[in-house]
Formats: structure tokens, C-alpha cells, sequence
């Protein structure tokens, strides 16, 4: 029966959704209260809640007892970190993160690495949790310090409803990672170069309902790349969404960019190279949304800021841009088309449609082509795929340019040389689109799930030889209200616009996923545990609620998921593009 109701789903979905996106289900397969059967208190484990303190021996230990399965927790309160946490191995493990991390050592590296790990999840389960890099002690004299979180090698995994701030580098990388699920997160950084929002470099990854503030990165595909699904991006004052830089031997396929929303950035969209090889084929970019922003689409195959490799140049081929609209900051002096090709390798089979940009300043765009071949936009459309160089001058503003804007627009950056605030997780990330899960802090049932009170949760005790203790009788019954809870997941990306709609069913060949205003389908619940995702080779993920939950709310609290075999990323990744400051 659950077969016939998941095909019947399926029929009903699958002609609106990319078949080029998602390898599988992503996401945590254990949920979040059959890890916390076992809890790992750090205050249990020599942590004090100080921002004196160095919490980052008892966040060790605490794992170190919890890492075959159980919740390392801790709790709401301030906690001081100079030691950093490699956090190695583990299964079916969370790190439940309710209190304020205050970095105060000065060594480089990673705060938070997290790698070879399996079926893992991070979260605050209060939505206020947070990782304060106080970046602006190193970047006001000019340097750089440690990055806040990097995941590697990490699978079935999903980091969401938490805040990184004010990193000394780096906020957030994913290298080399697979089926995993990164949402509701806000990220503030400051004002320069080197700080980037989420770098991603891996396979079956999505990631959704992001805000991000720096002047770099805001969510980036680096290489090797494939099966990468990104959706309601909200770049507030930030570098802008990019793929790169791209160097030698590239491998990028297969991702979505889809309902992103820039305000005063550099860029909407940039493909970043200079010289090299390989290849970025079958990526769409859909309903993008700028305002004022120095470049729109931007693709840069001589881009000066990287030093040139080797090569005659990445191959860009079957990439798609529908549904722009909104404003540059300057229309004459950077249009809002710029596709610069390799003149060794001209780019071929672009498709931009639906292209309705303006300027704030002047009254004229000037648009830029070299070896860009495709349909619309000013390409070249024909098949000699030898390399030119063209302009077009475009003096009227086209119809439907003018589009939403976000209420929490900032109209300055944060600066280098004071403390940024810690924010609050934001309840939308694009005009009109609800994110696909509500904040754990507005799900019904969260406070219960949660393990802030001992005599709700069974503890594991820091002397004992096993390091675990039964759960309490109110731990047993959550828990078990827990186990009853459906678990669901759809595979599901979100409907288009009406306009890209359109567009998508003349471009089947691209197989192009779109996303919605608030109306669209949002993943639903209608797939138990066992049916093992057969239908996802688009945006899957398992929403866990538990029984008190679904009684009081129709709010679904992500929790786990289960894996399908995703496509193998491709071999070596090179971790230099990671420790390169893109400006």
C-alpha cells in the first residue's frame, strides 16, 4: 500500500521537479530522540558555562562517551573556547548546541572539524544556539584566525537552526561530504574578503533557508561538486553566490541554484575561473531576485583576481538562467549580463530566459559576451563555437524588472574592527517563500524533545565504564512518544513561478527545477522509514514530529532521513580552494 501511495506521489510530482538534482535522501537516518536516549551532558564532563572557561576538553570527552550513539549536549548558558575539537569516527550521534560559544583561543585551524562521521546531526534545539568567532579581534590589525565549523567526509548528516558569527576566516565548509541536509542558519561575517558564508564541495547536499552577511562567499559550489540542491538564499550585504574559483581539473555537475534573493553584494551569480580545465555542465539558476548589487550574472573565465593555471580554460556547457529580475547598482559600468567565456573553450548550450534586470543609477545597461554560445540573452546562437567579443546596449527598462525586497535589507556591512551582534535565525530567507521547516523553537512538542532538564534524559556519566545510564521514566515515555512519530519525507524541490513554469516546460531537456512563491508544495509527510526513498532524485528529506507535536501542530521538525547510494564525488578533492580567500 505505501508503495502504490509513494508511486501515485510520484506521478503527481515528477514532471514539476529536476530530475538533475538530489542522488538520493539526505539527512540523518536515526531521529533526534532515539539519540537523545542517551545524553552527554559537557557540564558532566568538566565544562563550565563561563566565557572564561575552555569547553572545548569537556565537548571531547562528552563525544568521546557519545559517539556510538547518544546526544552530546550543551546547554543554554556561556561557554569560553581556546581548545579546538577534532571530532573523529561516531554513528547515530548529535551535538545538541543550546548555549553561546565565545571563541578565546588564538591558534588557526578549524574550531569545530567534524569528520569520518555518519548519521549526524547539530542543532540547537531553542534556535539560539551560537558559534561567536570574534573575527574582528585578528581582522582589524589584518590578519586571519581559525575557521568556525568544517565537516569532512561527513555522510547521511544535517547542521541546521543555529547562528556562526563574526568568523576569523572561514564560517561553514563542507569538503568531501555526502547526503547531507544544511538549513535554517544565519550567518555574520564581516565586512572583507576571506570570510566566506558556506563552501561546499561534495555530492547530494542540500542546502536551504540560509542568510548570509560578509563580503565574500555567501553559499558556493566549489570543485569537485555534484547533486547539490540550494534554495531560499538570502545574501544580506554580502559577496554574492558564486561557483569557484574554478582551477584544473574541474568536475561541477548537476546543481540547482533556485530562489535567491541578493541585496547590495557583489555579485547574483558568478562562475569564477582563469585558465584551467575540466568541465561544469547541467547547473540551472532560477528565480533570482537582486537589488542593487555591482554584477548580476557574472561569468568570468579571466578573472583577475586569481592567480591564471594552467590550461586553456573550464568548459561551461548546459547551464540555464531563467527568471531574473530586480536591479544592478550601475547598469553601464558592470551590465547585468556578463558571460566571458575561454576563447579555447567556448561555452555552449547557455540557455537565459525570462532576463528582466534594470539599473539603479543611469538609464542604460551594457552587456558583455566572448565565446558564449546559447539561446537569449545576447548569445551567440550559432554552432562555429569560435570565440568573439560583443557588447549590446539595452536604453529601455524591460517589463517586470521591479520585484520584492526583504524588510531586513542592511544598507551597510558590519565592519571589521567591532563585535558583531549575534542574530536572531530569521523566518524567511526569500519575498514570499516559507522555509521548508519551521524553526525548532516554533515546532510544537521541541521544548519536550529537548534535554534541558536531567530528569528528562538519561545522562552518561563521565567515571562510568559503560558512559551510559538508563533513561528516566519521563525520558522512556518521551522517547517512546518519539518512536511512534511518522516519519516522512517527499521528493520534492518547489513549484515556479508562473513565468518560469513556462520556460521549464520548453526546456525539458534541461529537466530545470524552479522554486516557489509561498504557495508552493512544500515537502510533505507520506513515506515511512522503510520505503527507503525510491522516488528522490529531487530534494528528499524525513520530518520527524512526535505524537504531542502532531496533536498541537501541523509544524514538522526535520529530523532524520534515510540514504539512498548517491553518485561517487569525484576523486581527490584538493583542500586549497578552501584555504584560498577569494575576494
Amino acid at each position: 500500500m505505501q508503495f502504490s501511495t509513494l508511486s501515485c506521489l510520484a506521478a503527481f510530482l515528477l514532471p514539476s521537479l529536476a530530475v538533475a538534482q538530489l542522488s538520493g535522501t539526505v539527512g540523518p537516518s536515526t531521529t533526534r530522540a532515539s539519540k537523545q536516549a542517551t545524553v552527554c551532558n559537557v557540564l558532566d564532563y568538566g565544562g563550565v558555562a563561563s566565557k572564561t572557561s575552555d569547553v572545548g576538553p569537556a565537548i571531547a570527552s562528552a563525544f568521546a562517551a557519545c559517539k556510538s550513539g547518544g546526544t552530546v549536549y550543551i546547554p543554554a548558558g556561556d561557554y569560553g573556547m581556546s581548545t579546538w575539537v577534532t571530532l573523529s569516527g561516531g554513528t547515530a550521534w548529535a551535538l545538541q548546541l543550546d548555549g553561546i560559544i565565545y571563541r578565546t583561543g588564538t591558534a588557526g585551524g578549524n574550531m569545530f572539524m567534524i569528520e569520518h562521521t555518519t548519521d549526524f546531526e547539530m542543532y540547537s534545539s531553542t534556535s539560539a544556539g551560537a558559534i561567536q568567532g570574534y573575527g574582528y579581534e585578528f581582522h582589524k590589525s589584518g590578519t586571519y584566525g581559525p575557521r568556525i565549523l568544517r565537516l569532512y567526509e561527513a555522510t547521511s548528516f544535517s547542521v541546521h537552526d543555529i547562528a556562526l558569527v563574526d568568523s576569523p576566516a572561514f564560517h561553514f565548509s563542507l569538503d568531501t561530504c555526502d547526503s547531507g541536509e544544511i538549513y535554517n542558519m544565519i550567518i555574520r561575517g564581516g565586512n572583507e574578503g576571506g570570510l566566506d558564508g558556506i563552501d561546499v564541495w561534495s555530492t547530494n547536499i542540500w542546502i536551504h533557508d540560509i542568510e548570509v552577511t560578509n563580503k565574500d562567499e555567501c553559499v558556493t559550489v566549489k570543485s569537485p561538486a555534484s547533486n547539490i540542491l540550494i534554495e531560499n538564499i538570502y545574501c544580506n550585504w554580502s559577496g554574492g553566490c558564486a561557483m569557484g574559483s574554478l582551477g584544473a581539473s574541474v568536475a561541477v555537475s548537476n546543481v540547482i541554484y533556485s530562489n535567491v534573493y541578493t541585496s547590495e553584494s557583489n555579485q547574483m551569480m558568478m562562475i569564477k575561473s582563469n585558465g584551467g580545465s575540466g568541465t561544469v555542465k547541467d547547473c540551472q539558476f532560477n528565480n533570482f531576485i537582486g537589488k542593487s548589487n555591482a554584477y548580476s550574472l557574472d561569468i568570468d573565465s579571466y578573472w583577475s583576481s586569481m592567480s591564471a593555471v594552467t590550461g586553456s580554460g573550464v568548459e561551461l556547457s548546459g547551464l540555464s538562467f531563467d527568471n531574473w529580475t530586480g536591479t544592478c547598482s550601475n547598469g553601464a559600468s558592470r551590465g547585468p549580463l556578463k558571460v566571458i567565456c575561454p576563447a579555447g573553450v567556448p561555452c555552449t548550450n547557455i540557455t537565459i530566459s525570462n532576463f528582466n534586470m534594470w539599473t539603479e543609477a543611469g538609464s542604460e545597461l551594457i552587456n558583455k559576451y566572448e565565446a558564449a554560445y546559447g539561446t537569449g540573452g545576447g548569445l551567440n546562437t550559432g554552432s562555429s563555437y569560435t570565440s568573439y567579443v560583443a557588447t549590446s546596449t539595452v536604453t529601455a527598462a524591460p517589463s517586470g524588472y521591479s520585484a520584492a525586497t526583504m524588510a531586513s535589507d542592511l544598507t551597510a556591512g558590519l565592519g571589521i574592527s567591532v563585535s558583531i551582534a549575534i542574530p536572531t535565525i530569521p523566518t524567511s530567507f526569500f519575498p514570499g517563500a516559507t522555509p521548508y521547516s519551521a524553526l525548532l523553537k516554533n515546532s510544537a512538542g521541541t521544548a519536550k524533545a529537548a534535554v534541558a532538564a536531567s530528569s528528562s534524559t538519561a545522562t552518561a556519566s563521565a567515571t562510568s565504564s559503560a558512559a551510559k545510564v538508563a533513561a528516566t521514566s519521563s525520558a522512556k515515555s518521551s522517547s517512546a512518544a518519539s518512536s511512534t512519530s511518522t516519519k516522512s519525507s517527499v521528493a520534492t524541490s518547489s513549484v515556479a513561478k508562473s513565468s518560469a513554469a513556462k520556460s521549464s516546460a520548453a526546456k525539458s531537456s534541461a529537466a530545470k527545477s524552479s522554486v516557489a512563491k509561498s504557495s508552493a508544495i512544500k515537502p510533505a509527510a507520506t513515506k515511512s522509514a522503510a520505503t527507503k526513498s525510491a522516488i528522490k532524485p529531487a530534494a528528499t528529506k524525513l520530518v520527524e514530529a512526535t505524537s504531542s507535536a502532531i496533536a498541537e501542530s501541523s509544524a514538522l521538525a526535520s529530523s532524520s532521513s534515510t540514504t539512498v547510494p548517491a553518485a561517487s564525488a569525484a576523486a581527490a578533492v584538493s583542500t586549497a580552494a578552501d584555504d584560498t580567500c577569494d575576494a
